[in-house]
């Protein structure tokens, strides 16, 4: 089966606990004959070599340049008969239209009339220093500086409605009737607009690595990108991770009607409470929604799937994750000082991961254990908050903060680990605790997790018990038979959970999608 996957991260580009997921995924998919195209936002550097075909911008060039000099064959029937400049003003709308038409020239009659925020930024733009003399000759009597906060005002306002047209799918819904249209093109008629797609995406932004500052545009960006690399693709399946991603597989699935699987790592909810981001929510829905299948992490993941978003319990699979089972033993932790233990919490330091939990878990264990040092690994939006608590409550000694870790660093912090906390707020699955599983450290995970499901020889807690979870915390420290306990019995528990098994059941759920279709 050859599988177009979608996705923002990917290692080594970016690593973070969905990059993990998709990698191991990937490699067993792989390993069991299959092919996976995977599509970044960002250009993949020449020379790279992966398992799977990891594909970019720079991948529109590379094709177009194929198409022109007709050593590439399109997904899309070929017919010469259309006219170009068809093709070619179908991709100069690819380049124009970000969410409206641009309006008039006429400065008095745009104040008056605006009715996108392409048109707002039209005008914003044409305030540059160079132009700014010009106005008191085309425009007498006009105060630049009270048009150009009026302006801004406007901005602001279309912001808001720019958002809703997203919700909308008002943008997907054009941009499906724009890439239908061009079935039956020609080679050099595709290049064309593939060439086209590609300033676009230079002109825009999403050309850089990571996740940038305009997520919602991005995301339409990217799925235009997906829908240009789609033209001369061959594929059985699409498979889309995170939210990022759905509008990509939702466009793709409109112009080729290939299956698509919507794989659900984690949802708003997760991610903010119930303070959710309205226009996230809608794409995830519109995502899940659209999907012929859609792939759970957990039980507990589905049932939010199924009771915040409204899709059938019928439609979604629970594959779990799984932890890479390399047979390679760590050798037995060192601690930071002498008779020192470590408890270790390893993860974003976010309101979803309960860091103030385990800074409050560890004020009541340092009452009844006093050799212990709490280490806290990674970054996020309440590193400085913790930080400052955890003086505010006279434990700043004993905790230390070392920012975010990758590669052996964090099999280091691994190994030297006496007890590996997770106390995470909601956590569709969570794959740290069975990275230190695997490892041989002893975990201690929250009930409000997926790994909570499939675990048995871990301690459990609820996240907001911190009396409970220090009571763990010392039992794990004080007794060695519990400990030992735990590591051994971990261990082969982990034997059950492989990305291979993972892999076995996205293959089932690719099946039901495309016998679905």
């Amino acid at each position: 089966m050859r599988i177009l996957m979608l996705g923002w991260e990917f290692p080594p580009f970016i690593s973070g606990g969905l990059g993990t997921a998709v990698e191991g995924l990937t490699r067993s998919l792989v390993s069991k004959g299959h092919q996976v195209v995977f599509v970044l936002p960002h250009p993949v550097p020449e020379g790279h070599v992966s398992h799977v075909e990891l594909v970019g911008p720079r991948v529109l060039a590379n094709r177009a340049a194929a198409l022109r000099k007709g050593n590439l064959a399109s997904s899309f029937s070929a017919n010469d008969s259309s006219e170009t400049h068809q093709v070619i003003n179908a991709g100069s709308q690819i380049v124009s239209h970000r969410v409206g038409p641009v309006g008039s020239d006429a400065l008095t009659h745009e104040l008056g009339a605006l009715t996108s925020y392409e048109q707002i930024i039209e005008r914003l733009e044409s305030f540059s220093p160079a132009s700014m003399s010009a106005y008191p000759s085309s425009y007498p009597g006009v105060d630049v500086g009270d048009v150009l906060k009026k302006v801004v005002e406007l901005v602001e306002a279309k912001q808001s409605q720019h958002a809703q047209s997203i919700r909308e799918n008002d943008t997907l819904n054009e941009d499906v009737e724009l890439f239908s249209s061009l079935k039956g093109s020609s080679a050099s008629q595709l290049a064309v607009v593939m060439e086209t797609v590609l300033e676009s995406l230079g002109e825009m932004g999403i050309a850089s690595s990571g996740y940038g500052s305009d997520l919602f545009g991005d995301a339409q960006r990217y799925a235009r990108l997906v829908a240009a690399i789609g033209l001369t693709e061959h594929f059985d399946v699409i498979h889309a991770h995170d939210w990022l991603t759905y509008p990509a597989g939702l466009l793709l699935k409109a112009i080729t009607g290939k299956p698509l699987v919507c794989h659900i790592h984690a949802t708003e909810f997760d991610r903010s409470g119930e303070h959710i981001n309205q226009g996230v929510y809608d794409i995830e829905r519109a995502g899940m929604s659209g999907a012929d299948r859609v792939i759970a992490v957990s039980r507990l993941t589905k049932a939010v799937v199924h009771e915040r978003y409204g899709i059938p319990d019928s439609k979604i699979d629970v594959v779990y994750n799984g932890v890479a089972q390399d047979g390679v033993q760590p050798k037995k932790g060192q601690a930071i000082e002498e008779n020192d233990k470590i408890v270790l919490f390893l993860g974003r330091i976010t309101m979803q991961k309960g860091p103030e939990y385990f800074i409050e878990a560890a004020k009541r264990v340092l009452e009844i254990e006093d050799n212990v040092k709490f280490v806290v690994a990674g970054s996020g939006d309440m590193a400085v908050r913790m930080i400052e608590h955890a003086a505010a409550i006279g434990i700043g000694h004993k905790v230390l903060f070392t920012g975010f870790l990758r590669g052996r660093d964090v099999d280091r912090v691994y190994r030297m680990a006496d007890c590996y906390v997770m106390p995470s707020v909601s956590e569709p699955f969570g794959i740290a605790p069975l990275e230190a599983m695997r490892n041989d450290v002893p975990v201690i995970v929250s009930k409000q997790s997926g790994v909570s499901e499939v675990l048995t020889h871990a301690l459990k807690v609820d996240f907001w018990d911190v009396d409970e979870m220090a009571n763990k915390i010392v039992a794990v420290l004080r007794y060695p038979p519990l400990s030992q306990t735990l590591r051994e019995h971990g261990h082969f528990e982990l034997r059950g959970l492989t990305w291979d098994g993972a892999a076995e059941k996205c293959v089932k759920s690719y099946g039901r999608a495309i016998a679905s279709v």
